[in-house]
């Protein structure tokens, strides 16, 4: 299979630049499963309405990672300017993707709230490992004095509204450096009349790397090598996903955590990396935003729900003008081997 059998045109105009006026005020594209003679009927209704697709005897699965102020600037004892994006934390430092001036081993990077980077290496990767002095809590620091690493795609700085708005409500523990975009059109309201239909809402926590933005280099897609990403499966959330009831997953993050622990549950961290004639051993139903064209999280949704059927969804949202990406609106699909109506 070849990367561009996931392309599809998409007009740059599509491509949201700022979250719906209200939480939750998106649009929603409903993807059934086909009938017996291969068709199907999609609809496209505002997000609040995806209640009215739950039955009452689901488990609902959310990423609660909470996304950091991970973007820093600094400088070097030169004056020469270092931006850095603060991966996550290891023993005497953290990992960061860094950019500016070229960095040797030794060298210095003042920062804000009098902390103190060294450059101590280059790993194959990519990252830089640094440590880091006068942090005596990292993500209490990152609060203080980080910016909110937007994706690329959205062209402009971020600002007071994003703290907010490129977080979901359920957030709770810290280390994304990227939103689990799907999460961020449920309100409280929404996940209370959820709850009330009977709906169980369990967590996952996969924190979301720089590796989500990055594109397919190859042109054959099995040869293509994922990013690694930290995640845990809760027991409680371990027992519901195999209860027997449907599971629907909110977003691609919540998809690789529940598939990843399904494979190994011992494993802590994973490169899964889905495409189509991948076997779904849990999930049956997948809220998700639109993804960019030959992205692997558009080949994750088309090996969940089919090539042709995603594209053919993904031709409807930009005939109707829906929006794309993190800030954009959402769809939902179901599994045709699932269990899941």
């Amino acid at each position: 299979m070849r990367v561009d059998d996931f392309h599809f045109d998409l007009p740059p105009e599509l491509i949201a630049q700022r979250p719906s006026a209200e939480r939750g005020g998106s649009m929603l594209l409903r993807v059934p499963r086909a009938a017996p003679d291969g068709t199907w009927q999609s609809r496209i209704e505002p997000f609040a309405h995806i209640v009215e697709a739950f039955r009452g005897d689901e488990v609902l699965v959310v990423n609660d990672t909470r996304v950091v102020p991970a973007r820093v600037f600094g400088q070097k004892t030169s004056g020469a300017a270092v931006e850095l994006l603060i991966i996550e934390p290891v023993p005497g430092g953290v990992l960061a993707l860094t950019r500016g001036t070229r960095l040797r081993p030794g060298n210095r990077i003042e920062l804000p709230g009098d902390a103190v980077a060294t450059f101590v290496a280059r790993r194959e990767d990519g990252m830089a490992e640094l440590r880091l002095d006068g942090v005596p809590h990292l993500w209490t620091w990152l609060d203080a004095v980080g910016q909110v690493p937007l994706p690329p795609y959205i062209e402009r700085t971020p600002d007071t509204a994003d703290l907010q708005r490129y977080q979901t409500v359920f957030a709770n523990e810290p280390g994304a450096v990227a939103a689990p975009t799907a999460g961020l059109h449920f309100t409280e309201p929404v996940l209370d009349a959820l709850r009330a239909k009977g709906v169980e809402i369990h967590p996952v926590t996969l924190h979301v790397g720089p590796g989500t933005f990055l594109p397919v280099r190859v042109e054959n897609v099995a040869e293509h090598r994922m990013h690694v990403e930290r995640f845990s499966v809760p027991e409680a959330t371990q027992r519901a996903v195999t209860s027997g009831r449907p599971v629907v997953a909110v977003g691609t993050t919540a998809v690789r955590a529940l598939e990843a622990h399904a494979l190994d549950p011992q494993a802590d961290r994973t490169d899964i990396f889905m495409y189509p004639g991948f076997k779904f051993r849990v999930v049956d139903g997948l809220i998700t935003n639109f993804h960019l064209p030959e992205s692997t999280l558009l080949m994750l949704v088309s090996a969940f729900a089919g090539r042709e059927r995603v594209l053919a969804a993904y031709a409807e949202a930009v005939a109707a003008r829906l929006r794309f990406f993190s800030y954009g609106d959402a769809c939902l699909f179901v599994r045709e081997d699932g269990r899941w109506t």
